[in-house]
Order: structure tokens, then C-alpha cells, then sequence
């Protein structure tokens, strides 16, 4: 009986230490024979034999199937989590920026009744017809999912913010827009950086879901040539 050499563990051997600016490892791509020595430095850390993953010849490749599979099963939870990240960013950016609008519709109004009359006539140049719009304004309320009412806006001079956590403060229209555009800020680099993660995710799928054949593959011909052998 052939003695078994179990493969080392999946941390070292179907990574490397290559990581996305997240973190992400990279999964080193399975090759079924030994690989040439002209290979440069930098091919070698992105390619590994089957033989030598698997700890020589007579390899467990039971063990490193399992440990292949394990890894897959990571990445897969990773790219799921990046999916639903990605899903909740594409809504709250839209929010944000609508919140934006609002908020800069409300400077502009509380501009427009700080003029005095005497500066009819320079409001009317600088704002043109928004100086129609310095009345108060009808708006809808959500009071719950399904339910809105109709309320008038007068003068506005600070608004209220969900910070989350079930906290909401009032800010200086100024500030709030400062705040709500530092976070639609924060939300789109995310957005990019999730979307990156995504392409990488799937990268690393695609290659450990080779990695498993590969495995695979050349146990089968391993038994194969031994029998043949036998």
C-alpha cells in the first residue's frame, strides 16, 4: 500500500499571499504538469502543479479536494456578501443624492427670502425665476411604509437627519448638506470598491472551480496508471 502525504492546509497552498487592496487572497492556478524552471519568479507565485499541491505523487487527493472545496465555499459566502453590500449601496446612493437636491433646494429658498426688497432687482439676475419659488411649498410626509400625508413647507432653517442606530439629530442646512454630501462621497468610492471585489470574487471562483477538476482529473489518471501498473 502506497503511503499518503496530506495536502498542506488551504491558507498556504490554494492562496497566495497576493490580496486585492481589500483583502481578498488570490487562488493560485492549478496546473496538471510538473511546471518548467524558466518560469519567472512572479509566474511561478501564480501557478502550482497538481503533484506538487498536493504534497508529491503520492498526494492525498481526497483531503485536497475537501480543502479545494472549502475554499470555494469562502469565496462564494464573500461574493454573496459583496452582492447584497452592492444591492444596499445602489439604493442608498440614489437616496443620498436626492436628499442632496433637497437640502440645496432649501439653501436656495432661504437665500432667496433673505433679500431684501431694495434687491428685487439683483435677485431676479442671479436667481431668475426661483425667486417665484420663495414661497412656502407643498410637499408629502411618509408616516409609514404605505401611508404619506400632504404638509406645507414655510421657512426652513435646519433639518433632520437619520444617523442610524435609531438616531436622528438636527443640522444648520449648511452643515447638513456637508454631512449628506461627505457620505454620498464615502457610499460611491464603496460602491467601486465592492464592484471590484465582485470581479475579483469571481476570478477566484472561476479558478478554484478548475482547481477542483484539475485535482480530480489527475487522480483518476493517477489510479488509472496504477492499475495499469498493478
Amino acid at each position: 500500500m502506497s503511503t499518503s502525504t496530506a495536502a498542506p492546509s488551504t491558507s498556504t497552498v490554494t492562496v497566495t499571499q497576493d490580496t486585492n487592496p481589500r483583502g481578498i487572497p488570490k487562488a493560485v492556478f492549478l496546473v496538471r504538469l510538473v511546471l518548467p524552471l524558466a518560469l519567472s519568479a512572479r509566474q511561478l507565485a501564480d501557478f502550482e502543479s497538481v503533484q506538487d499541491y498536493l504534497g508529491g505523487p503520492d498526494g492525498d487527493a481526497e483531503l485536497a479536494l475537501k480543502n479545494l472545496q472549502e475554499t470555494l465555499a469562502k469565496y462564494r459566502f464573500m461574493e454573496q456578501s459583496s452582492l447584497q453590500r452592492r444591492a444596499g449601496l445602489e439604493e442608498k446612493v440614489p437616496e443620498l443624492q436626492r436628499t442632496i437636491e433637497m437640502v440645496e433646494m432649501l439653501i436656495r429658498k432661504k437665500a432667496l427670502r433673505e433679500f431684501d426688497t431694495t434687491t428685487h432687482a439683483l435677485t431676479l439676475e442671479l436667481f431668475g425665476r426661483e425667486q417665484e419659488q420663495a414661497e412656502p411649498f407643498e410637499t408629502t410626509f411618509e408616516l409609514s411604509d404605505t401611508l404619506y400625508a400632504k404638509g406645507e413647507v414655510e421657512q426652513v432653517d435646519e433639518v433632520y437627519i437619520w444617523l442610524g442606530a435609531s438616531t436622528m439629530l438636527s443640522y444648520p442646512l449648511p452643515s447638513a448638506l456637508s454631512l449628506l454630501q461627505s457620505k454620498l462621497a464615502a457610499a460611491q468610492r464603496s460602491l467601486e470598491h465592492v464592484k471590484e471585489d465582485l470581479l475579483w470574487l469571481r476570478d477566484q471562483v472561476t479558478v478554484t472551480e478548475v482547481n477542483v477538476a484539475r485535482v480530480y482529473n489527475w487522480d483518476v489518471a493517477r489510479r488509472r496508471e496504477r492499475r495499469q501498473q498493478g
